[in-house]
């Protein structure tokens, strides 16, 4: 049975992967529509560039931290709209909102909105605020970091926030891996906090893309070894390039600083959640031929 390839199908496995529009028909073809399938067919191919699906943005909405010591925390909250995610009631709210998780530290999203502040429930806040902005607004998460180190803290702009827990070192140095955080994105610390079973599928990925190389087989193992160690170091902290000193890796950086990284949490807004498109042209022209 042929499955039926929409043009929308094609477009987000374009993004996420930076492969060709043919090669993307091609590989959802191949996989019966499944885009996570069809980004590991074009990665064992080759033709994918990298797979993006982590840092897709599909809403609105802030990040911001606060922090006391060494206590702070990330908060995001969302908006419908980037235009009521710069308006200064929604500001206020979220960072009123990430006041309350530094003082008093609910267990989890639904015991934060029945936190009160100033006698009324911070879901009673979020209620008005929707009431005010004519959009709906949704608390979404927030982490703490409670450590007896040093807790560097960074948002970029409004839209990633980074918290890094760091034993020794310096508050100057927390504030810097926190920034290497939010630029490059790291998904471990070390290379030790890679689960197998990523590694395992990296390993399988590489090798069929050194399946075709005419070297002897000691020789495309290494390869395959050198070209993971690459994958370790771009996907682990410790492993990746300084960002403020492109001779050194973040681990020479460490043992010089004689610290350790002992966790850390990056937010960027809406990430992970799915958000419908729309064509504002359409949807002007339906609703006026709606009112005639």
């Amino acid at each position: 049975m042929t499955t039926n390839i929409s043009a929308g199908l094609v477009k987000d496995l374009r993004e996420r992967t930076g492969a060709g529009m043919m090669e993307c028909k091609k590989a959802l073809a191949e996989n019966a529509g499944d885009i996570d399938a069809a980004a590991e067919w074009l990665r064992k191919s080759g033709l994918a560039k990298a797979d993006k699906k982590a840092s897709r943005i599909a809403a609105e909405g802030r990040v911001v931290a606060a922090q006391d010591g060494g206590k702070a925390v990330l908060v995001e909250i969302n908006s419908e709209t980037d235009f009521v995610a710069k308006d200064e009631n929604f500001r206020a709210f979220v960072e009123r909102a990430a006041d309350v998780v530094l003082a008093q530290r609910p267990a989890d999203v639904e015991a934060l909105l029945r936190t009160s502040v100033d006698g009324r429930t911070v879901e009673e806040l979020r209620l008005e605020l929707v009431t005010k902005v004519g959009e709906n607004i949704s608390v979404r998460r927030f982490d703490v970091i409670e450590s007896p180190g040093t807790v560097g803290a960074y948002v970029h702009g409004t839209r990633i926030g980074v918290l890094v827990d760091l034993e020794g070192g310096t508050a100057e140095l927390a504030r810097d891996l926190a920034m290497q955080v939010a630029s490059l994105a790291p998904r471990y610390v070390t290379n030790d906090d890679v689960p197998k079973d990523v590694l395992d599928k990296e390993r399988e990925i590489i090798a069929a893309q050194t399946a075709e190389e005419k070297k002897p087989p000691e020789i495309v193992a290494k390869m395959v070894e050198g070209k993971l160690r690459k994958f370790l170091d771009e996907i682990t902290l410790t492993g990746q390039v300084f960002v403020k000193d492109d001779k050194k890796r973040v681990r020479d950086l460490l043992a010089q600083q004689k610290a350790r990284v002992k966790g850390f949490r990056r937010y960027e807004v809406g990430e992970g959640i799915d958000k419908k498109s729309s064509d504002f042209v359409k949807e002007v022209m339906a609703q006026a031929s709606q009112s005639r």
